[in-house]
């Protein structure tokens, strides 16, 4: 551990490197965000609702700590942009049928699960889980809490949208022990917001961001992205500096991925309203010298916090960890997943819920779990997720350390990765060395192209149409 530490010894300091355009232009390709080893569009319809049973039912012997995830999926209006699995809808009629197929999943895995398994983290995402009314917020997480043992120092965690929000809604989120928000913000200028369906005043923001610190949330996150249609460098600014000026403790900046073949409702944005290539390299050196400037640690994968965040001193003591929610504290826990499209994860097997929610419903009410596909990974997968993760967390991974904890000469099991990544030495992304394998300042802007040299789908399904999002 004391010579993880020494190796990233240099992750509080702030990014002060020049971007080159063509470097930027040349790693500008298609590629996973790696929140799970081998990522989702390899897992099979032949891992079902038997195996998935099978695997909970055998895994209790571990013993580990659970994470839950709750997907609410619905919205009261479409975001262009959105490549989440959501339901835009005003009919809150629907919303009483979900509930009680989520309360039914719910009850369903908590019945195997000892209650001597504490839930260390809890996560509501979406959609847009504020859609939800107050009491009806207090009433879901009610039936989690009956039916787990939720630690009474718990990260407890909500994305919240402003649109629609009352006071109301943070009260009750307090009341049923929220203790972290994530605010969707995406940008501030009025322009922008017109061409992504998705108006919400920078008044409105201030006012909702006030009434979190008012009923107290300890943490709250803000979601911002770059790459929308008209954004600009100008207008940009402006937002960041009406977002630090109220100063979240985190903010994770995304670029706008634009895959209208997989999102069909990203066809309503006009593609030559989004920005150049120029304009995007300039917005991603202001957002990185700007919040350099405030105060923020870069993290990596678009994430930043301030510098007592546990986040950051998780990365600096080497224990940071990366799953379906993001970056994480929490990585000896087992992810038990409900609702629609959500992904459970136990050390061995990924498992996804129907993505569709008709027939989530349907299963539900016969009595089954909504299982639709997995994957039980491998030696290989876990050796490769492991090196993948270290590198995007750690940023750094210790030849030494990583060989004996999986019986493997580093050199020799990632030979072709260790080639691959010569050519990102040469572009002063990483530094190889007999000892290490670690991230260069500049490279910490590329972690998913470091990562793929590792991926052995990737490389075997090259000839393939993209599956992914540009990774700059």
């Amino acid at each position: 551990m004391a010579k993880r530490t020494i190796i990233n010894s240099h992750i509080l300091m702030g990014l002060t490197v020049d971007i080159d355009p063509a470097l930027l232009e040349k790693y500008s390709r298609p590629g996973p965000r790696y929140t799970s080893y081998p990522t989702a569009p390899y897992f099979s319809e032949a891992f079902g609702e038997a195996a998935w049973r099978e695997e909970m039912r055998t895994s209790q012997a571990l013993g580990r700590d659970l994470s839950l995830y709750v997907h609410i999926p619905f919205c009261d209006t479409l975001c262009y942009y959105c490549g989440c699995n959501m339901v835009a809808t005003r009919r809150y009629e629907r919303v009483e049928p979900y509930l009680q197929c989520l309360s039914h999943e719910i009850q369903a895995v908590a019945d195997g699960v000892a209650k001597d398994r504490l839930v260390r983290q809890l996560h509501w995402g979406g959609g847009t889980p504020t859609y939800l009314r107050p009491a009806d917020i207090e009433r879901l997480a009610r039936w989690t809490r009956d039916a787990f043992t939720v630690a009474a120092d718990a990260e407890v965690g909500c994305e919240v949208d402003p649109r629609e929000l009352t006071r109301g809604h943070i009260e009750a989120l307090a009341a049923a022990g929220f203790n972290r928000l994530s605010l969707g913000v995406q940008d501030l200028d009025p322009r922008v917001q017109q061409a992504v369906n998705r108006v919400q005043p920078a008044a409105l923001i201030e006012k909702v961001y006030g009434w979190m610190r008012e009923a107290g949330f300890r943490s709250i996150n803000m979601d911002l992205m770059v790459g929308l249609p008209h954004q600009t460098l100008e207008s940009f600014t402006r937002t960041l500096d009406q977002i630090l000026a109220l100063g979240p403790d985190r903010l994770a900046i995304f670029g706008y991925a634009h895959v209208p073949w997989l999102k069909k409702h990203q066809t309503l944005i006009v593609q030559s309203d989004l920005p150049n290539f120029e304009t995007r390299i300039a917005l991603q050196k202001l957002i990185l010298d700007r919040l350099s400037q405030a105060g923020y640690v870069y993290i990596g994968m678009d994430h930043f916090a301030r510098a007592e965040d546990e986040l950051v001193v998780a990365q600096r003591r080497g224990t940071l960890w990366r799953n379906f929610q993001g970056y994480t504290t929490h990585r000896h826990c087992d992810i038990y997943a409900f609702g629609v499209s959500a992904i459970s994860q136990t050390d061995d097997v990924y498992v996804q819920n129907a993505k569709k929610l008709n027939d989530y419903q349907r299963l539900i009410g016969e009595g089954r779990l909504a299982t639709e596909r997995g994957l039980r990974v491998t030696r290989d997968d876990k050796i490769r997720r492991d090196a993948i993760t270290r590198i995007m967390c750690d940023l750094a991974l210790d030849k030494a350390a990583f060989g004996r904890e999986w019986a493997v000469d580093v050199d020799a099991y990632f030979g072709d990765a260790l080639n691959d990544l010569g050519t990102l030495e040469e572009d002063g992304l990483v530094l190889l060395t007999a000892e290490s394998i670690r991230v260069t300042e500049l490279g910490r802007i590329f972690l998913r192209n470091i990562a793929m040299p590792f991926d052995a789908y990737l490389k075997a399904e090259s000839a393939q149409k993209p599956r992914y999002s540009r990774t700059v």
